[in-house]
This record gives C-alpha cells, sequence and structure tokens, in this order.
C-alpha cells in the first residue's frame, strides 16, 4: 500500500494486480493501520449477470482494455489499427509527498508514469500523466485524463455562464450515464471553465462532505462524470484535442494538465484548502505581505476617447479618492479609435500622444501613482501594420474563411518569429517606462486554429506561457492581470505566471455578488479583480447606490472602472471614505480565511473573512425579502469561545424597523463566538439593493 500524508488527510494507492486504485482519501489513519484492513474494507461484491466476470475495472487510471467499458482515461490508437491497452505497474518510487507509478504495455508500445502529490500543509492532491510512444510508428491521442476518481452516491455542482455573468453554479443528479462539459474556446472560458464539485445530496457551504476538481489549464479542455453500470461514479478531467492534433512520434512524450483535487466538508471546507495552497503554491507566496494597489482603470471612463488633459484629470481625481495605481485601458496604440483595428501594433498613437507616454506616465506617477497599461498581445487585426506585411501570422486554414471575434485574429504565437516580434514591441514599452502592471486581455475564442496546415490549439496555449515567461524573466517587478473578456481565462495554469484575474467584464453589483462567490470557491480574494462601476452598469443598465458598488468591490483586489468626473461630490466622498475602510482592512481581506455563509433566503448573499483578529462580514440584499423580518445571520467559522466587539459598519444605509437592536442602531456590541454561530447577529431591514457591513473585533 503507497500512502501519502497531508492537510490532516491520508491517501492510500493499492496496486491490485499491478493496477493502481485509489484505496482511501480521507481523515488522517494510523501510522500502523494494516494494509489487509484497508483491502478488506476497500473490495466491493461484484454483480453478476450481463457484466464481465471482474465487474466495472474501475481504477485510478482506467483502460477499456482491462475491462473498463466506461469513459477511459486512455484512447489511443495506431494507423495499423492497435487500440488496445492492458498497463501493468513496472515498478514506483515513493517520498513523503510524491508517488510515482511506471505503467508500461511493451505490446502496445506505451509507457505512463502517474504522479500522485498531497500538499503537505493543506492537502490538496495534484493528479498528473506523462506518456511516452516506446513504439516504432506514430501514436494518435485522442484523450487522456491524469486519474480516474471514484465517488458513491454525489450530487455534482457544475460551472457554467456567460460574458459578463461567469462563475455560476448549477447543481444536479448523476442518475445514469455520463455528464460532460466540454471548452472549445482555446481558452478556460465563461460557459464551461474546468471546475467541478461532487459532494453528499444536499451538501451546503458548511455541511456534507465533498471532492473539489480543477484542471489547470488555459486552453480546450473536458471535465466529465459518469455513473457505471454497477452505480458507482467516476470524474475525470482533461485536455480537449483537434481532429489528428497530438501524434506522438516515436519517442516522443505528451503530459497532462495537472488535475487538482481537494476533499472537505462544505464547500467552505474546499475554499479553507485551495485559497492557502494558491497562496503558497500556485502564486509562490509572491503575494504574500504584498500590499495589492486600489487601482482606477479607465476603460468605462473614456472607452477609446484618449485625451491627455482629459486623462491627467482623472488621475487627479483618481488620486483624490485613494486610488493608488492607474491604469491606461485599451485605445493608447496607433490608430485605435474602435475595435476593427491596430491590434498587433503596439505604438503608442502619434495623434493622441504626439509626446509619447511619458506626460501621462509623469504626471500619474508624480500623483503617488503606479501606472498599468492594458495590452492584447495574443491578437491582430487585419488592418494593422502587422498583419499587413504579414498576412500568414495568424492561426488561419488555408483558403477557408474564418468567422471573426470582435473585429480580430489570433497571432500563431507557436512561430518564433511571430512570438519574438510581439515580445519585442511589448519588451521595448516595458523597457522605456515605469509601467507596473499589464492588464493582459484576450477577447475572442478560438476558431480554425491551425498553424502552417496543423492543428495548434495544444501548442497556441504553451505558446501564450511561453511569452509571458519571457516577459516576467525580464521584467519580475511587472504584474500581469488574467483578463479575457473578463473572466474568460481563469485557471491554476495561468495565475502561476499572473497576480490577478479580472473577474468579470460587469461591474453591475447585484450580478458581481454570484459571479464573485462562485469564484471564491477556488480562488482567494486578493486574486479577485473587482471595481466599482458607475451608477448604471454599461453591461446591464441597471442602477444601484455607490455603497452596494463600494461595498461588493471591498471584498477583493478592489478598483474604480468608472467615470469619477460623473460622480456627486457626496458619492466621491463615500466612495473616499470606503476606499480607506478597504485600505484599513486590506491586511484582512488578502490574508484570511474566506467562508460563504448558508442564509435561508437565497436572494441574499453572505460571506465572512477572518483572522485571528476578527472578521469582517458582507450581508447583501439582491433580490426582495420574502419576509418582513430578516433571519439573524448565523455565522460560521468564528472561534467559538472568543469575545467579539461587533459593530455594523454602515448603519444609515440600511432601513430601520422598530424596535431597533442595538448593533442595527450603530452600537457596538459585545459577544462571543459562540453565540454568534447559534443565535446569529441581527439584520437590519434591507431592501433589493442594499448591503450591511459588520466589523468583529476580538477581544484578548
Amino acid at each position: 500500500m503507497l500512502r501519502l500524508d497531508g492537510g490532516g488527510q491520508t491517501l492510500l494507492i493499492w496496486l491490485d494486480g499491478g493496477r493502481p486504485k485509489l484505496a482511501y482519501w480521507g481523515p488522517a489513519l494510523p501510522a500502523d493501520i494494516a494494509d489487509d484492513a484497508v483491502v478488506a474494507m476497500a473490495e466491493m461484491t461484484l454483480p453478476q449477470g450481463g457484466m464481465l466476470d471482474g465487474g466495472e475495472a474501475l481504477d485510478l487510471f482506467p483502460e477499456a482494455g482491462v475491462g473498463f467499458t466506461g469513459h477511459p482515461a486512455l484512447i489511443a490508437h495506431r494507423a495499423g489499427g492497435g487500440f488496445v491497452t492492458q498497463m501493468r505497474a513496472a515498478g514506483y518510487v515513493a517520498s513523503p509527498g510524491e508517488i510515482e507509478i511506471d505503467l508500461t504495455d511493451p505490446l502496445a508500445g506505451l509507457a505512463v508514469r502517474l504522479s500522485i502529490k498531497l500538499d503537505p500543509a493543506t492537502g490538496v492532491a495534484a493528479f498528473h500523466a506523462v506518456l511516452t510512444n516506446t513504439g516504432a510508428d506514430a501514436l494518435s491521442l485522442d484523450w487522456m485524463s491524469p486519474c480516474a476518481l471514484p465517488f458513491a452516491e454525489v450530487e455534482l455542482m457544475l460551472f457554467e455562464g456567460r460574458w459578463a455573468r461567469e462563475f455560476q453554479t448549477v447543481r444536479q443528479q448523476i442518475r445514469t450515464g455520463l455528464v460532460m462539459k466540454d471548452n472549445r474556446t482555446g481558452r478556460t472560458s465563461h460557459h464551461a471553465p474546468p471546475f467541478m464539485v461532487a459532494g453528499a445530496p444536499g451538501f451546503s457551504e458548511t455541511a456534507g462532505e465533498v471532492t473539489g476538481a480543477h484542471l489547470a489549464w488555459s486552453g480546450d479542455a473536458r471535465m466529465l462524470a459518469e455513473r457505471l453500470r454497477d452505480g458507482r461514479v467516476q470524474m475525470q478531467a482533461g485536455e480537449l484535442f483537434l481532429p489528428g492534433e497530438m501524434v506522438l512520434a516515436p519517442g516522443a512524450t505528451y503530459e497532462t494538465p495537472i488535475l487538482y483535487a481537494a476533499r472537505g466538508e462544505g464547500l467552505n471546507g474546499l475554499s479553507d484548502r485551495f485559497h492557502p495552497f494558491v497562496r503558497d503554491q500556485v502564486l509562490d507566496g509572491r503575494l504574500k505581505g504584498k500590499t495589492r494597489p486600489v487601482h482606477f482603470n479607465t476603460w468605462e471612463a473614456v472607452y477609446f476617447d484618449h485625451d491627455l488633459d482629459q486623462l491627467k484629470a482623472l488621475a487627479e481625481l483618481a488620486a483624490s479618492v485613494g486610488a493608488e495605481r492607474f491604469i491606461l485601458d485599451d485605445g493608447w496604440f496607433k490608430g485605435r479609435n474602435d475595435d476593427t483595428t491596430s491590434l498587433g501594433d503596439w505604438t503608442v498613437d502619434p495623434l493622441k500622444f504626439p509626446d509619447g507616454l511619458t506626460p501621462l506616465i509623469d504626471h500619474v506617477v508624480g500623483l503617488g501613482l503606479e501606472f498599468g497599461l492594458w495590452v492584447e498581445p495574443e491578437m491582430a487585426n487585419l488592418d494593422s501594420d502587422l498583419v499587413r506585411a504579414h498576412p500568414d501570422w495568424i492561426l488561419h486554414v488555408e483558403g477557408r474563411d474564418q468567422p471573426v471575434g470582435r473585429g480580430q485574429y489570433v497571432l500563431d504565437l507557436t512561430r518564433p518569429e511571430v512570438a519574438d516580434n510581439i515580445f519585442a514591441q511589448i519588451e521595448a514599452l516595458l523597457a522605456a517606462h515605469p509601467i507596473s502592471y499589464l492588464k493582459w486581455d484576450m477577447n475572442r475564442d478560438l476558431t480554425h486554429p491551425a498553424s502552417r496546415g496543423r492543428p495548434a490549439s495544444h501548442a497556441q496555449t504553451q505558446a501564450v506561457y511561453a511569452l509571458i515567461d519571457r516577459l516576467r524573466a525580464l521584467h519580475p517587478d511587472v504584474e500581469i492581470e488574467s483578463c479575457a473578456s473578463g473572466g474568460g481565462r481563469a485557471d491554476y495554469e495561468i495565475l502561476r505566471r499572473t497576480d490577478r484575474v479580472w473577474t468579470s467584464d460587469c461591474n453591475d453589483p447585484i450580478e458581481r455578488q454570484s459571479i464573485q462567490r462562485g469564484f471564491s470557491i477556488f480562488f482567494p480574494p486578493e486574486v479577485m479583480g473587482a471595481h466599482v462601476g458607475p451608477a448604471a452598469s454599461h453591461t446591464t443598465a441597471r442602477r444601484t447606490s455607490l455603497m452596494l458598488r463600494a461595498y461588493t468591490a471591498l471584498i477583493g483586489h478592489m478598483g474604480i472602472e468608472a467615470d469619477v468626473r460623473e460622480f456627486s461630490d457626496a458619492d466621491r466622498g463615500r466612495l473616499a471614505k470606503a476606499i480607506v475602510l478597504h485600505k484599513r482592512l486590506r491586511p484582512l481581506l488578502h490574508a484570511g480565511r474566506t467562508t460563504r455563509q448558508d442564509y435561508p433566503d437565497p436572494g441574499a448573499v453572505a460571506v465572512m473573512v477572518a483572522d485571528g483578529q476578527g472578521a469582517l462580514v458582507s450581508f447583501a440584499q439582491l433580490e426582495t425579502p420574502p419576509h418582513g423580518a430578516f433571519a439573524p445571520l448565523r455565522l460560521s467559522g468564528l472561534e467559538a469561545e472568543a469575545s467579539y466587539e461587533v459593530t455594523l459598519l454602515n448603519p444609515r444605509a440600511a432601513r430601520l424597523g422598530r424596535p431597533i437592536p442595538a448593533l442595527v442602531r450603530g452600537e457596538t456590541v459585545r459577544t462571543t463566538g459562540r453565540l454568534v454561530a447559534q443565535l446569529g447577529l441581527p439584520l437590519p431591514i434591507l431592501r433589493a439593493g442594499e448591503i450591511a457591513l459588520f466589523e468583529l473585533r476580538k477581544l484578548g
């Protein structure tokens, strides 16, 4: 029995007749647990009749050739017709943090190395596989998942959405057959991002055993769950290949993306594992203790209409309300007056900026702000000097009309000359100016992703990684945001190279509350771009109060994306106070424990971020409440025996009832964590579109 321990959990792999099986994954087992005891409990009675004698051969890497009739973890074939594989363990290496198992099939000419890691601090598991073609001829690979995770009775939580409505969650039972989410957009997508949760039926934020899985890959992918004929459920994830895309020459290898998975009690239990794992491992600790500056982004203030004097005035107003970084969005480069032109030509527009960017940057820096710049390096318009000079530099299939997205095409970064050209242009900007931040956008799906006659979606994704890596190597202090029409490229592999995710192009706080709630299951708040938009949202046209907008943005990496010149003096004052509050609470928000709170009204969203010193609680009423009186907000996640001082930070924003509890009146109340969990916080009477913000300070 091979064993891994970490994060209070134990994971056991049983090599049953040379086949690896996940025998156990759960709370830590005693060090002296007998292998025979685990095997005896892991075995199951097999049904007879209408099935193979061995039943469904579900193991960690199920193959059709060993009698598995569900979706296999490996689908490959050779031109001569060979497609059956029967791998057996040829050896393994076990260390305290990792198990590597070598599977071979000499007759099929294949070898697979399975890697299973269990993070010692968080208990997050990482599954990875490398396939080698040991045969004498080419191997066509159609599908490969690094593992199959087994379950008994489960309820699925899938993630879906669209532009401006990302990270929506949908629940369903797997009563029969296959549930599959495919993404073929060339990025992680808005509608089928590679996340999935499987848990006990009816699981909630705080209760029910759940397993969360994420495929760390920024291109085409598939997440699947399948109920087998014997009743068990398997989950797999892997990269999707275009027809004929992944052909391995003799001796060549293919590496799967890493599948990260964690188990916990309720969705908050998953976040308790994934958030510190992202902070320590995915981000490699680079954001720890680092102040996340409040942004001012120009897009919704001026769009393409760039005027130096107006931009300077905006920078002055941004500084006056507390912004710390000024980002010049789309429209700054040569000829860029709308979205049909100039992508690929990363030189400053001489008409808008006759003296270059230096006068604006000097003004911004002189105000005490950092300067950031919007770029979209992977794209080009046909109306650009780049494409006019090199029309073959876009991903395309010769002789085919390609659908266009936002008036642009995707550059073929798999070609060294293309990647070198774009690298040189972006690097020249970074070398010439004190740019601390790049908003790296990607505004279209991939169609006809072919390079020189061959499918290239996989290679394009790797080329994007390589381009970012080259720039980071020369400019390690420049932060990069992953933006793809909002949250269309959010995954752990792109986050290894970036410092922030633009969660959504929608700044409507009503929509943002649910978007941010789904995002927060797998991502901590300090990488969640969250901006205060205009009173009337540019994506929904809904009007909302400044306080709802500001307090919704306050919980993440806060910013402003609106023409603050149009704000009233009163709203600018309220915004400045909200930013002061965010800055005071920033150490808590960007390092604390995030827990989404269960509440009986589905039209409300409650979130708490806590640490050893206290907590911030946000309660947003998004829809008209079903009852006149509000149920108390019972908080899970506080220290039961600790004493707290609780204050409602915005009592004036709430409609008051009678009688008015002391806390709702704005008085500070002393209580304990146990009482807050059992009795709850009394809430003010809130209308749809109102929010209450509580601060809890731990005493002693």
